[in-house]
Order: C-alpha cells, then structure tokens, then sequence
C-alpha cells in the first residue's frame, strides 16, 4: 500500500504528485507491475543503480525486508493489522472496527493531504470506494458507466478518446452507449456526498457554507443606486438604499413617528419619492415590482396602484382593484400584458382576502405610471394613506378570463393629497355603488366588526383589536443606533455527517436511501427495483399491424423520470452501481454499530443504577437483620434452658402434629365447592347446545359400543 505522498506517472507521463512531466532519465519502473514512477517525487528512492534495477513500487514491494523490519511505504500499516489481527484477546466484530478505524484514520492516525484536507474519518470510508480506477485518486468529478463503474471526467474523456471504433469500459469492458461516451454526465450524488466528507474533516463544522450577499442596513447608501448596466434598463436590476424604518416587512397599518428615528415623524400622507426604491426605503410599500405586500396565511399591508390591469378602477376615496396573476410571463415574457387563465384567490390575492375579512388597514401607493387615473401623481411615486377592504369577488375582465376584485374604501387620519379637507375620513354609512357584483362570483366580506375602525370618542381611525403581531424580524432594517439588533445565527445542520450521506445517497422516486442503486447514463440514482417498477407492463418494443399485414416492430421510448433522456436500452439489462453500493452499505453498517453501543451503554447504566439500589436495599436489609439478632441473642440462653424440658414432649408434640393434619385434609374436601356445568351454544352464546365434559364422555361411549 502506497504512501499518500507516493503516486505513479499518469498515462500522459505526468507524475500525480508533482503535475509535472517526468523527464526520461527521471523515470522509474517497477520490475513487478511495469509501472513508471517520477524518481525526486518518491518518500525513498534506491541509492544505486542496482537497487533501481531490481526495484520495486510500494504498492508490490513486501511489508518487510529480510531483516524483519517494516518497509517505510505501507508496511507500518499492514504490521498494524497483522497486529489487530494475531490479538486473540479481540473478538471479531472488534477486530473488524480496529481494522476500520485503522484504515479510516480515526483516532490521532488523521493525516494532511496536500490540498490541506484532512484524510481519515468519513472521508476514509468514501475515499476507499470513490477511488477512480484509472488515476487511483479520489474521484474528481465523477461519472457513472451504465456498467456500474465510476472514473473521473478527465480519465473517462482520454480513456474514451483513445478507443476508435467500439467504447467499452475501463474495467469491465462491457459497451457504453455512444451518446453517453459523446456527452457524458457529471454524478451529482457523489459530488455532493464528497464535498459533505470533505467539509465534515475540516476545522469548519457549520455544514456546507452558503454564498451571502446579504449587506446589512447601516451598510447600505441613502439613496437607491444602481450600477451602469442597471441604468440602462431602468433601475431594473436595482439595489435598494438604506431602511429609515424599523418597522418589520409584514408592518400592517400606518407607520408612525416612534417608527421612524431619523426625522421623528413617521411617514406622512401625500409624501412622494423618486421611484418604488426610494418608496422601499421608506416602507410604505416594501416590494419595488410586485403590485401587493402580503402573505397567504397572515394578510396583506400594502398595495401598489400603477396601471397594470386595465380593469382597475380609481375614484380618490376609494377604488376597485385587481389582484394578480393569469398571465404567462414564462421565457422572455415578463412585460405580457395579456391573461391566459383566470385569477384565483391565492398567494397575493388570497392576502388580500384575509385583510378584508378581518378589516386590516391596507397602505396605498399611487404611481405615475397610471395614466387612465387624475389622482395619480404626475411624476414618481406617492403615498395616499391607509384603506380598508370592504368586499372582494371575482368576475369576467375585459379580456374575457375571471379576475379577482376588491373595493378599498379610504379609511385614514390625516386628509387626502387631492382634497382640501383638514381632517381625514369620517365612517361611511353605505358602501359605494359597485354595478360588477350583479355578475360576481364568490363574494366574499367581512362579517364581524373590523381590526381597524372609528372610535367617536376619540374622533379618530384606531385599532379595535390587537395589532397582528410581526413574523418577520424588524433587526436587519433598523437604523444605525439600534443597540438591541438583532443577529442572524447561522443554523447548524441537522444530523450527523454520515446522515447526511445517507441523504445525498436517496433515491428519486421513492426520495428514500438507495437499495440495489443503478446510475443511468444520464447521470440518475434510482432504487432498482423503483426504477424497473415504474415502467412495470411496458414492452420494449411494440408490434405494428395494418389490417392483416404485420409492420416492422418499432422501439418503444421509455424516457428517465427525471430528464427526458431515453433509457430503454439501459433497463434492458441494468447494473447495479457496485461501489455506490458498498458505501451505502458501509455507512448503515456503521450507524448501527454506534446505535447498538449507545443502547448498550444506556442498560448499562441502567443496570448500574438498579445495582445500586439493590446494594442500597440489601445493605438496609442487612442492617434490620443486625438489629433483630442483637434482640434474639438474649432470649437464646432461655431457649436453651427449656430445650431439655421440651425433649420428653416431643413424641406427643408430633402425635398431634399428625392428628391435626388429618383434619386439615377432610375439611379442605368438605370445604371444595363441586364443578358444575352449563349449557352452551356451539357459538358461545347462551342456549347452544354444547355437551359438558361427563356428557361428552357418555355419548362417545355410546357411539363406540
């Protein structure tokens, strides 16, 4: 077995150790397996040139030489085995674990790879089978022959590349098909269960890590800026400035001054902003594209009016609005304008609803981009105050599919921008007039009193029951002098690594650990029997008539559940994948040794902790015996004085002894109640007629005579 440091020449000439081309007075081969080796990379290189002729590789070289001693590449180990193995003191299951500890590195045996990767531990048990069988390194981008083999890309590409006529694998030589030796896929289950061995041997412990680009809010400029291709599409692909409110991202109702510490008074009605960043910043309404803030389950904050469907009707005080959705915007179609489905209450339209069954207060934005609308700003992006849903339904738009409808009435403190009033809303006493509910469909509104609501003793809009508490954290939005933020921690991963493996190893139907797992030329991990079973009662060919005449037969396209690859040649004979196989196997076999002794140490425990207590019990026995035998001691002598006496009654004592026994015995037989018997049915239930045992035994009599 060969030292990490000691590796052999690639095909191309190029040692594995230093990635460099051997030069040819530089190249050793072994006498035994003919293989080359770059003389100034090996741990040990023969001193004279009759060693070198007679030399052999670590890998074929004894364990030890004449002299008894150990050889420096690989024979450390062997002797360690060799040790484990002579141990008679060692069961075999012990021995078996010593040998994979040993093998796998674990204890203080962990050595460094050149990368800085720690060998050993979980990446022992891969790196033993995810071995490529061409260059003998861990697998670097692996791909899976239909065969059940593993290479890495590079070796399969110039192994592949080499081969004229006919591609057969490596090692079995069976065929690959053409298309996978053309374009072959990377295994994505053995990378990721690699990666995760790798991350698990080094000093960081918190999972695979995650590329953030999240940039907290006192990082963040004043104004929105975008970069130079950004502007070209108008602030399309924008980054948000700085958050001036501490209010959450789920925030319902208006935002006052105590939420807002850079001016101390709150965001106000009829304050208008640049464009949907500069609106973001502010809070008023927090997406910069998506017309409504809210959430499915919890209700929704606010809305954005910017003429995006041409069904929207605007009056000032209030408005009907339509939700989102029916339109395609897949591929390049993201400014279609056109429905292709109805709208249903979900997502965003089924926030809506929430709010308007329990009568939160909704902010409204109005953007200059609506131009059907006299009270849209005429440049940028306003804030109008808070309204309140009153009904939603849905109905036939103008392009003939159903959308989803609400009217919102205004419903805030301070007066209008388009109104010269000096106070807010007063409560309506009836709706407005909506012609379009004639024709609706699923009506919805509020049945109990609203969240939101006109107090007449204090003349104002105020909340009647509890404001909806936050589900998001308010902490990455606060301002700069906010002591108390809140940071984010990261969540460790559950599990332990080899559970982890495991998971990567799943298979994709049945999304459960691998059993007999086949690899598809298209780069796939199923269950065999998941796989076989899913195309069960298909033929791999079908039979073609036309009236009396019989066609040629035509092949039947059997497509992989996860791509749209054909792999009807494949399941004509699919082999397992061998090695994938082994790890699995090796993986569970370990999990259920370590959950066998944490079991085994729990009863141990157990059984101590009872010990104990009948330790404790007996000692307590013990105890109460010592003390009733310091009473007896002093009446012995008194039983001795009278046992001399009661000698001459002896006879007489047993006499009666045996008289009273007697006795005993006629009372019990007077005393022992007689067996009776009941009818039954045959069934069990009152009235069979089942025979008692003396009954039974009368008519078997009479049948026999």
């Amino acid at each position: 077995m060969a030292h990490v440091s000691d590796l052999p020449c690639d095909g191309d000439g190029v040692c594995m150790v230093c990635k460099q081309k051997a030069a040819e007075g530089e190249v050793l081969t072994c006498k035994t397996c003919v293989t080359p080796w770059h003389v100034t990379c090996l741990t040990i290189p023969p001193k004279t040139l009759a060693d070198a002729a007679q030399w052999e590789c670590p890998d074929c070289s004894d364990p030890s030489d004449a002299a008894g001693k150990p050889s420096v590449c690989g024979g450390g180990l062997v002797e360690k085995i060799r040790a484990i193995e002579s141990d008679a003191s060692l069961t075999d299951r012990e021995k078996a674990k010593r040998r994979q500890e040993l093998l796998s590195g674990g204890g203080n045996d962990e050595k460094k790879s050149a990368g800085g990767v720690v060998v050993g531990g979980v990446l022992g048990i891969l790196g033993d089978k995810f071995n490529c069988s061409i260059c003998m390194q861990l697998l670097d981008k692996p791909v899976s022959t239909p065969c059940g083999h593993n290479f890495c890309l590079k070796c399969f590409q110039k192994w592949v590349g080499r081969q004229h006529q006919k591609k057969t694998c490596a090692i079995c030589r069976k065929a690959i098909p053409a298309k996978m030796a053309s374009e072959p896929r990377i295994n994505s289950a053995i990378v990721l269960a690699i990666r995760t061995a790798k991350l698990s041997q080094t000093d960081f412990s918190g999972g695979v890590p995650k590329v953030s680009h999240f940039i907290h809010n006192q990082d963040r400029p004043d104004e929105a800026f975008t970069t130079e291709r950004a502007k070209k599409s108008g602030k399309a692909n924008a980054c948000s400035g700085k958050i001036f409110v501490t209010v959450p991202l789920d925030y319902f109702g208006p935002i006052t001054a105590e939420n807002e510490p850079k001016r101390n008074l709150g965001v106000l009605v009829g304050e208008t902003w640049v464009d949907r960043m500069e609106c973001r910043q502010w809070g008023a309404h927090f997406p910069h594209v998506a017309g409504i803030c809210g959430q499915a389950d919890h209700g929704a904050q606010s809305v954005a009016l910017s003429g995006g469907y041409e069904d929207d009707e605007d009056h000032g005080d209030w408005f009907l609005y339509t939700g989102s959705g029916g339109r395609d915007l897949s591929g390049n179609k993201r400014t279609n304008k056109e429905h292709s489905k109805d709208q249903t209450f979900a997502k965003s339209n089924e926030a809506l609803r929430v709010s308007c069954r329990q009568g939160y207060p909704v902010r409204v934005v109005r953007s200059h981009k609506e131009k059907r609308s006299c009270y849209a700003p005429s440049e940028g992006v306003r804030y109008d105050g808070v309204y309140r849903i009153e009904k939603c339904w849905r109905k036939a738009g103008a392009q003939g599919f159903k959308v989803c409808r609400y009217l919102f009435v205004r419903c805030d403190n301070d007066p209008a921008p388009w109104t010269s009033d000096t106070q807010g809303d007063r409560p309506r006493s009836s709706l407005p007039p909506v012609g379009e509910l004639k024709h609706a469909v699923d009506i919805s509104e509020r049945k109990g009193s609203p969240a939101w609501d006109y107090d007449e003793e204090q003349g104002r809009w105020v909340w009647k029951k509890p404001q909806p508490e936050s589900r998001k954290p308010s902490g990455d939005y606060n301002c700069e002098g906010d002591e108390n933020k809140k940071k984010r921690k990261r969540q460790k991963p559950k599990g332990s690594v080899k559970d982890r493996l495991l998971k990567e190893f799943s298979c994709l139907i049945c999304r459960k650990v691998m059993v007999l797992p086949l690899t598809t030329p298209c780069a796939h991990n199923f269950c065999k029997a998941c796989l076989e079973g899913k195309f069960t009662g298909q033929s791999f060919v079908k039979e073609r008539t036309r009236g009396g005449r019989t066609l040629r037969t035509q092949k039947n396209v059997m497509n992989c559940p996860s791509c749209r690859n054909d792999i009807s040649d494949f399941l004509q004979n699919p082999q397992v994948n061998r090695e994938l196989m082994n790890v699995i196997e090796s993986l569970q076999n370990e999990m259920k040794e370590k959950s066998c002794e944490t079991e085994g140490s729990e009863n141990g425990s157990a059984v101590e902790g009872a010990d104990a207590d009948s330790h404790a019990t007996t000692g307590n026995t013990d105890v109460e015996m010592q003390e009733a035998s310091d009473g007896t001691d002093e009446k012995s002598n008194i039983v001795a004085e009278n046992e001399n006496k009661c000698d001459g009654n002896a006879e007489i004592v047993k006499a009666d002894e045996g008289s009273v026994k007697e006795e005993s015995v006629e009372t019990a037989k007077a005393a022992k109640p007689k067996r009776s018997y009941t009818r039954k049915k045959a069934g069990g239930g009152e009235g069979a007629a089942a025979l008692t045992p003396n009954a039974d035994k009368k008519r078997r009599g009479k049948k026999t005579v």
